[in-house]
């Protein structure tokens, strides 16, 4: 990047006089002209220097002085007049409105010509810029190289740290910091920023480089990594400024090079995410024959027989169902890898799979549940506030009461679900409830499933569609006030509405399904039904 204040530095220059805009001679000079036809103004360019003898000038003031004004508004680098030749000296308005839009006006020479000074300014900015393009070539192929020898972005931005002697961390999307080497003290300075709503700056060059000030001088610079899914950021600690060109184009090889290094990894972990979450569905549905068969794939997947393992299924509370497959499949997708990214700060090794549009942990229990309990408990919460703030969404969660052995995570899958279904029907929102454990569950489970789903049909078939008539309302209202042992008070305090309304949707209930809600053995079969509910698979459990 070219300034006028370093073109002038040039031997052309010799002779040179600043006569007004001094404080404008740090202006970006790109390009220069040389002007002696009387339309110049139709032809100017941004970060131009313009030459000229002002001989269509000499005896038109206005003209001179809407030519200063236009150059200031394209933002022109400056303008050089050789005043010896016709003009004899520049005239003092020129010069009082020269300084007072800080455009550089200067007082040429008469010699050396207009076409040595336009040929030699020339090939001076040409020789820098192709020493800038040949130096961003040079760390664009060592970047490169760090990537393609398998030495990953962590090296490469020691490297870039290294050439700006910066501290440099890579950021994603909410600014979580995912490499890099960063000190405590960096990172509650980011932290800090971040939460005080530190002030963004636009500043423009070849991309768009964001500068987060904070109290005492204190910067943080980020650069937008693009890839096709999500926006990272190249956070330097301190301030590039725009016009260090030397900088802002390592940094932009750097974000080139990790960009496409960010798309790879995404594959990889695409791939490794559909792998494991295959196998998770696999291994519930009952795929797998034997206990070795079980402890085989488990290994693929970090999980062992040795240990027992805590379930605990979210899933976020009142999510449209109605939203396409693709839309679910990617807000998913980018849930998961948020989770995901949480997940590796905690204490204790965890397993995140998906699973019918819930997001699966894993816990193995290498301590005693009550020392793990309060981590855990605080991790859940830490989840569902940072789902909360980052993408809008409660999330709620069920967990098992025990921690099983390898081959009985299907047990525990299914009574966290349960434990997540009956938080629900129970009007909660961005809760954790644990699993119970009731004896009539106990024993439907030992009912074949074939009579489970005929049972449920029979007794719910009524509710076929939970979209239409409010059904799904009506379902939730039966559900809580059955569990409040049909007490209309208690029914209204725990879903916060009237009793009259409680009155008036189980009379809707009663329409629907033909039965009276007086009739003990109605409301068992009732009850009944609602505990089939949550053991059935979910595309039985949802009437549609």
């Amino acid at each position: 990047m070219m300034k006028m204040d370093d073109l002038l530095k040039l031997p052309v220059f010799d002779g040179t006089t600043i006569v007004a805009g001094a404080k404008g001679l740090n202006r970006e000079v790109h390009t220069v002209n040389m002007m002696d036809a009387p339309d110049i103004i139709p032809y100017l360019k941004s970060n131009e220097l313009l030459i000229t003898t002002a001989f269509h000038l000499k005896d038109d003031l206005p003209a001179l002085l809407e030519l200063i004004r236009e150059m200031s508004r394209q933002n022109c680098a400056a303008l050089g007049i050789k005043s010896k030749r016709f003009l004899g000296s520049i005239p003092e308005s020129a010069i009082t409105l020269a300084d007072q839009l800080d455009l550089p006006l200067m007082e040429l020479p008469v010699e050396p010509s207009l076409g040595d000074i336009v040929n030699k300014s020339l090939s001076h900015i040409l020789d820098v810029r192709t020493t800038e393009l040949h130096n961003a070539m040079q760390t664009h192929r060592q970047f490169t190289q760090h990537i393609m020898s398998g030495q990953g972005i962590p090296k490469l931005l020691d490297q870039l740290s290294s050439l700006l002697r910066l501290p440099v961390l890579l950021l994603g999307p909410y600014l979580q910091r995912i490499s890099g080497r960063c000190t405590a003290s960096t990172a509650t300075r980011l932290e800090a920023l971040l939460s005080a709503g530190g002030r963004f700056h636009v500043e423009t060059s070849n991309f768009t480089a964001f500068s987060l000030l904070g109290g005492e001088g204190e910067t943080l610079t980020l650069f937008p990594v693009y890839t096709h899914r999500q926006l990272h950021y190249l956070c330097i600690e301190g301030f590039v400024s725009p016009a260090e060109r030397s900088s802002i184009l390592t940094i932009e090889q750097a974000t080139n090079v990790i960009a496409f290094e960010l798309m790879k990894d995404n594959a990889l972990k695409q791939n490794r995410r559909r792998i494991q979450n295959e196998f998770f569905t696999n291994f519930i549905g009952g795929a797998f024959s034997s206990s070795e068969e079980i402890a085989s794939r488990g290994r693929e997947f970090g999980l062992s027989i040795e240990h027992r393992y805590l379930c605990a299924v979210g899933k976020l509370d009142g999510r449209d169902k109605t939203s396409s497959f693709m839309q679910y499949k990617a807000e998913q997708d980018r849930i998961a890898e948020h989770l995901e990214g949480e997940l590796v700060h905690f204490r204790y090794p965890l397993h995140l799979f998906t699973h019918d549009r819930a997001y699966v942990l894993l816990m193995p229990m290498v301590e005693e549940w009550k020392t793990l309990k309060p981590s855990f408990f605080a991790l859940l919460e830490h989840l569902q506030g940072k789902i909360a703030t980052y993408f809008g969404s409660e999330l709620s969660f069920g967990f098992s009461s025990y921690a099983q052995p390898l081959a009985q995570i299907p047990v525990s899958y299914k009574e966290a679900n349960e434990a997540l279904y009956f938080g629900g029907m129970a009007g909660k929102t961005r809760f954790i409830e644990m699993y119970h454990p009731k004896e009539v569950p106990e024993i439907l489970r030992m009912i074949p499933l074939e009579h489970l789903r005929k049972f449920y049909a029979d007794t719910m078939q009524g509710f076929e569609d939970e979209t239409l008539k409010d059904h799904h309302m009506l379902i939730q209202t039966l559900s809580v006030y059955l569990e409040a042992h049909c007490q209309l008070a208690e029914t209204a305090k725990r879903l916060y509405i009237h009793r009259n309304t409680v009155i008036y949707r189980l009379e809707k209930c009663e329409e629907i399904i033909g039965r009276s809600l007086k009739d003990p053995e109605e409301t068992l079969r009732l009850r009944m039904a609602f505990r089939i509910k949550a053991l059935l698979p979910q595309k039985d459990g949802r009437m549609e």
